[in-house]
């Protein structure tokens, strides 16, 4: 089952530390995006999901500059609408399969986080930033969108005002802009995003991992779902945890005045 802990993963380097999967976008030099590494990032989200070992899931940039520059635009250079529509669908797969990781995701912002860069971060659950890194929507500017999720992601965070300053005047906004206006979470010096990132990862394995798989879909829902029936599935979602070894574990543990040993199931 942890076979995919030894493989290669196009445009990505892949490290597990406990309970947490560290995932590190290297495409030197800005880790633009590909076809390949989208496919990449899809699949080893899937093998991930699969390990019930695995509580959290930390994604970052390799080097100082950047995060992520997005898309690689040379592929889109001759106008091909057949390699542009492969393009787009391949964004949607990969983040689309980040948001719905089953565990807890924290984007560890170390640079320049640009276009597919930030929609990555987006797709996650929070977002830690280091104070010298900028995040933009640029993509308006070479006569593109974003495709990734921007368009809806980032209102959903921000509001529609400050998500029209970014993607319609293609505003690239600061770190201190950018904790202000709720698109992150947290601010830290330079170098640091991984380490505070890691640190909220081993904060979640402390909680039971069916519980927070079973929280993040329900807040998730609030995006799609009317308020009344999201209410139902709430009270309802709570009866089923009664069917997991982690509820009797975790309650059984605190009577007992004991960290909880969580089985993910």
């Amino acid at each position: 089952m942890n076979d995919y802990r030894s493989r290669e993963w196009t445009g990505l380097k892949l490290e597990i530390d406990g309970h947490v999967a560290i995932v590190t976008l290297s495409n030197p030099p800005a880790n633009t995006w590909t076809v390949h590494s989208l496919s990449a990032l899809r699949d080893l989200v899937a093998a991930l999901d699969a390990d019930r070992s695995i509580y959290a899931l930390v994604v970052t940039g390799e080097g100082e500059k950047f995060f992520s520059a997005g898309a690689d635009l040379k592929q889109f250079a001759d106008g091909d609408k057949a390699l542009a529509r492969e393009a787009a669908r391949r964004f949607g797969e990969a983040f689309e399969a980040l948001s719905a990781f089953r565990g807890v995701s924290i984007a560890a912002i170390n640079g320049y986080a640009m276009g597919g860069g930030l929609e990555c971060a987006l797709a996650c659950d929070l977002r830690i930033i280091e104070e010298q890194a900028q995040v933009a929507l640029p993509e308006a500017t070479v006569g593109l969108l974003p495709c990734a999720g921007g368009t809806q992601n980032l209102p959903r965070l921000v509001g529609e005002g400050w998500a029209k300053r970014m993607i319609l005047l293609g505003e690239r906004i600061d770190a201190a802009t950018a904790l202000r206006i709720g698109l992150v979470e947290d601010t830290v010096p330079k170098g640091e995003a991984k380490a505070r990132a890691l640190a909220w990862a081993k904060q979640a394995e402390k909680q039971s991992p069916t519980s927070v798989a079973a929280c993040k879909r329900l807040v998730q829902a609030t995006r799609t779902q009317h308020h009344a029936t999201a209410l139902v599935s709430e009270r309802e979602t709570f009866v089923d945890l009664f069917d997991s070894a982690d509820q009797g574990e975790g309650v059984n543990a605190f009577l007992e005045k004991r960290a909880p040993q969580w089985k993910n199931a």
